[in-house]
């Protein structure tokens, strides 16, 4: 440890204890806070200082933490005095319980990471989709669109205007070459999105003017005080209608992968105990 921290640790020995005679070295760790039972070593507390740290900022740090550590402890220890022990055995048994869950979880979660086959093919998705499509209700308006975003003052706004309502191949070409002027733009109008999104890009948009938004192959113009959007709505699904296959696609494909992890953890589980039993390690006592 830093030669400076040597002083300090003294320091606080001295304050809280009298001396650090009072210690008695259970292990090789060098212990710098006793309260009770319990010990906070040199070796927890290095990690939160570094040699850049000044010696006075290193003992507000330091003893910040070992205050607020002894005063967990104390709390601990009174808990165990007065607390029922029908109550400290059930949170015990919680405490255990969740241990062994985080073991048995992460050694599930590696097998079946290194043997999870996450290859799905459209027809898999599609069968699901077809089965199941019902359960696949919108929650939210979803719309097809193009949009526009510039300056109120553009000189050629007319042209831009007219091929991007019109928007062929060649309109296409010559709008992602003028895109050098437009402050923001999608051009992509066949991919669903969130009309919640569409309102965060388009600003004189709101919730408000969702009758507006939900008409295909409708045309807006907006304005603000310094900007035009230019908008063209292709599709539209509102709420409560049923998703596109496309737009489920996403959520079919967790869906699958976690039917072949929950597979390959039953199959797991079910090998575990198969060779516990062979190998006399598993007995049930009749």
């Amino acid at each position: 440890m830093n030669r400076r921290f040597y002083w300090f640790y003294l320091g606080l020995c001295s304050l809280l204890f009298g001396s650090c005679e009072y210690f008695q070295q259970t292990d090789n760790r060098v212990q710098v806070v006793r309260v009770n039972d319990s010990y906070l070593y040199e070796e927890d507390i290095q990690s939160l200082i570094d040699e850049d740290t000044s010696p006075e900022d290193s003992s507000i740090i330091v003893g910040n933490y070992v205050t607020r550590w002894a005063t967990q402890q104390l709390l601990i220890d009174r808990a165990k005095l007065n607390l029922p022990g029908e109550q400290q055995a059930e949170f015990n048994a919680l405490v255990e319980n969740y241990k062994n869950e985080l073991f048995t979880n992460a050694y599930t979660d590696a097998i079946v990471t290194r043997d999870l086959d996450t290859s799905l093919n459209k027809n898999e998705i599609e069968a699901y989709y077809k089965k199941n499509g019902e359960n696949f209700i919108l929650n939210e308006d979803l719309v097809k669109l193009r949009y526009i975003n510039l300056a109120k003052n553009t000189n050629n706004l007319d042209e831009i205007r007219t091929k991007f309502r019109r928007f062929d191949v060649e309109d296409q070409d010559a709008l992602s070459n003028m895109a050098i002027q437009f402050k923001n733009y999608s051009m992509n109008d066949s991919v669903w999105v969130k009309t919640k999104s569409v309102y965060d890009k388009i600003g004189p948009l709101s919730v408000e003017d969702r009758s507006k938004l939900l008409r295909k192959s409708n045309f807006l113009e907006l304005k603000d005080s310094l900007n035009v959007y230019l908008v063209y709505v292709n599709d539209v699904l509102a709420r409560n209608e049923q998703a596109p296959l496309d737009y489920a696609s996403a959520t079919i494909r967790e869906i699958l992968l976690n039917k072949r992890k929950q597979s390959l953890i039953k199959e797991l589980e079910k090998d575990i105990t198969k060779d516990a039993i062979k190998n006399n390690e598993f007995e049930i006592y009749n």
